[in-house]
């Protein structure tokens, strides 16, 4: 099935959920909105006379395949506005839509059978046989307001999975359960690494199982880009509002930044119209590496100058595109802004894509490269950005060779064009997380110069970049590429210590403190309860390894390691192979545990 035609099937398919909650409630009780198709098959949004429940699913799913088999035609027919505001007039949502298109523009409407008809543009099959084998299954019902404005009507959203055949369909809906058992909103609270708050909404708390893998993963990023001659340098997050109008995020960005209000009026806080002592949370780390860069007076030998930041960022977004870690409203971002002469820009460009090689493929992770070029609100000269947009380009091309690569026309930066690095998760989704974006702009607009090497005056050119991108985000992808099993050099507690009874407490600590010294992350159950109890409760916290010593072991000095994944216990291990295996492990970012 080419795509046109599976989007012409699944289209179809909503007219018939349509038809089929009609037939169901009664067409006096429904008012139908829209129902397009989408990625998985399609939705329609209502207005109910009661909610819909999972007891539901399989009666709207039933009456869907039996108003299929009824074989009924479908009619296209072309009719003026004002038949079309008399045939819709008891359907409040079609007859907005009707006002809104021109007075002049043709309509065309889709009967499905004789008793239920809907205004679209199709196509759409001619007879619903050609719907048969249906192979669907309705997902979920949820709530959601016309048009997408929380001011309107609320809705019900009825959406249902629509494959071409039942083998497709079961494939899909194996990923799906897949998806539900990786989700690193219900690993997350599982495994207490992270928590979320009303009181903070989008913004998430740390625990501290899952702290300690974020410090892993940046102290992991620390060590990389050290060896490539990065600094890392920490910035207010709260900054004047004449840092963001200098750097056109006031004009550019302003709807989405935290606001700090100068005056309190009557009802509510609100900003004086030109006052100065307004603030705002940051919600980028550019314009504070601008004024790191501009304290002093540089030497083109200096560059290329690097500065990392992880500095707390905070973007406003609307409450319903919060998604867990995924989207957020305040987040690390692993900020790089180098300062470079024009001429090395490509080389520059190159070592940066030799470190995104190297991070991604430590987690395993595959990526490819898209092209975003100028927005139409774009800042600067316009040849400026054609130089720029040139260079990256020839940067993709020795790269991937020429247009082997996705360009996005208009999606680049305000201040410059940008390469983004799409990541591949465990599911097969992409994620739009690490990026390079080519900026002449912040420079000029905050006077960065440099001595040149005869002697005059010049500007800088900035790369912004970022290979996790939010670390937030980075995290979720994480959690649910791993099922939260983590490898070892990211593990929370890497290594859990079982004693089995009082008298092995005091080898166990010996093991426990050496362990300390290598800096791994351990964790000794010195409580007087059963070993198996002790032992299960390492397993759900997904340990690595987990150690028992007793009288044997004690004697011996050694450990019996239950290796996470294996079911055969290890017994008799040496303690200094065991300590040797932990630090392999550790320094070399393995993905897979020892095993012996």
């Amino acid at each position: 099935m080419t795509q046109e035609i599976l989007e012409v099937y699944r289209h179809s398919l909503a007219h018939i959920l349509a038809k089929a909650v009609i037939e169901i409630f009664g067409k006096e009780n429904v008012q139908y909105a829209i129902g397009p198709q989408i990625v998985d098959g399609m939705y329609y949004d209502f207005i109910l006379p009661r909610s819909i429940t999972e007891d539901d699913y399989k009666m709207i799913e039933d009456k869907m395949h039996e108003i299929i088999k009824r074989r009924e035609d479908w009619t296209r027919k072309e009719i003026s506005r004002a038949e079309a505001l008399e045939l819709f007039k008891d359907q409040k949502f079609k007859t907005e839509l009707i006002q809104d298109l021109p007075e002049d523009e043709a309509l065309t409407i889709y009967y499905t059978g004789e008793d239920f008809v809907d205004l679209c543009r199709g196509p759409h099959v001619s007879n619903s046989q050609e719907l048969m084998p249906a192979a669907f299954k309705v997902k979920s019902a949820s709530g959601a307001y016309w048009r997408g404005d929380s001011n309107r009507d609320s809705l019900q959203r009825i959406y249902v999975y629509a494959f071409p055949d039942k083998a497709q369909l079961k494939a899909h809906l194996n990923l799906v359960k897949e998806a539900m058992e990786r989700d690193h909103k219900k690993l997350g609270p599982q495994l207490d690494l992270f928590m979320f708050n009303e009181t903070a909404p989008g913004m998430p708390y740390w625990l501290p199982d899952g702290w300690k893998v974020y410090q892993a993963l940046i102290a992991f990023w620390r060590g990389v880009h050290a060896r490539h001659g990065y600094y890392e340098i920490s910035a207010p997050v709260i900054n004047n509002r004449k840092l963001w109008l200098i750097s056109g995020h006031w004009a550019h960005y302003q709807n989405n930044m935290f606001v700090i209000p100068a005056k309190k009026g009557e009802n509510d806080y609100t900003i004086e119209e030109g006052a100065v002592d307004v603030y705002a949370a940051k919600p980028m780390n550019c314009p504070n590496a601008m004024l790191t860069y501009k304290r002093k007076v540089h030497s083109y030998k200096e560059l290329p100058i690097r500065y990392n930041e992880l500095d707390v960022v905070h973007r406003k977004e609307k409450s319903g595109q919060l998604n867990g870690l995924f989207r957020v409203q305040a987040f690390r971002q692993d900020d790089c802004h180098t300062f470079v002469m024009e001429s090395q820009i490509e080389s520059e460009i190159a070592d940066i894509m030799n470190i995104a090689d190297q991070i991604y493929n430590t987690f395993g992770i595959t990526y490819r490269c898209e092209l975003s070029t100028r927005p139409d609100d774009f800042m600067g000269d316009i040849e400026v950005w054609n130089r720029a947009e040139a260079a990256l380009k020839r940067i993709l091309d020795n790269k991937y060779g020429e247009g082997n690569y996705e360009v996005n026309e208009g999606d680049g930066a305000f201040y410059g064009p940008k390469i983004d690095f799409q990541i591949k998760d465990a599911l097969g989704r992409e994620w739009q997380c690490g990026t390079v974006q080519l900026d002449f702009q912040l420079p000029h607009n905050f006077g960065l110069t440099y001595r040149d090497s005869d002697g005059l005056q010049k500007e800088p050119v900035v790369l912004h970049r970022a290979i996790f991108g939010s670390l937030e985000r980075f995290m979720g992808i994480l959690i649910e590429n791993y099922k939260g099993a983590f490898p070892f050099w990211l593990a929370p507690t890497q290594v859990g210590i079982v004693p089995i009874r009082e008298e092995h407490n005091e080898y166990a600590k010996q093991i426990e403190d050496k362990l300390m010294d290598m800096g791994i992350r351990v964790e000794a159950d010195y409580e007087e309860k059963n070993m198996n109890e002790k032992i299960k409760e390492f397993r759900v916290k997904k340990t690595p390894y987990i150690i028992v010593v007793g009288d044997k072991e004690a004697e011996e000095r050694t450990v019996s390691i239950n290796v996470r994944g294996v079911k055969k216990q290890l017994h008799g291990v040496a303690l200094d192979r065991f300590f040797e295996m932990c630090k392999t492990m550790n320094e070399e970012h393995s993905q897979e545990l020892i095993a012996e």
